[in-house]
């Protein structure tokens, strides 16, 4: 296994698909570090040399993306911001309730249930 940004990536996985194993990074943001790096979509993580996975560590440094810990205490940032200004979405939250519009008399029994 190999280990980047606090994730373990499978090595019998190709690098698109591995990448994605990453929090934060998505199918796009894989596939265009795929591509930067001139790097097959059928090439395997365990095929790599060490140079190339410098290369790759370089590059999503350089797209400046927030991962792993950073972006999770940032969405625990932005959900203590919005339950300290009491806003709508904010309330939900905390009362375990559907925060998008959901309905709630039919579906989301399990977030209704109190306890």
């Amino acid at each position: 296994m190999v280990y980047l940004f606090e994730s373990e990536l499978p090595e019998n996985k190709p690098v698109f698909l591995s990448l994605m194993h990453i929090y934060g990074l998505g199918k796009f943001n894989s596939f265009l570090i795929c591509k930067r790096l001139g790097f097959s979509i059928n090439l395997k993580i365990k095929n790599l040399s060490k140079e190339q996975l410098h290369e790759l560590i370089k590059i999503i440094e350089l797209l400046d993306l927030k991962l792993a810990s950073d972006l999770k205490k940032f969405n625990l940032f932005v959900v203590k911001r919005l339950v300290s200004i009491k806003s709508y979405r904010g309330l939900r939250k905390t009362r375990g309730l559907p925060v998008r519009g959901q309905r709630t008399h039919t579906n989301a029994k399990t977030s209704r249930k109190i306890g």
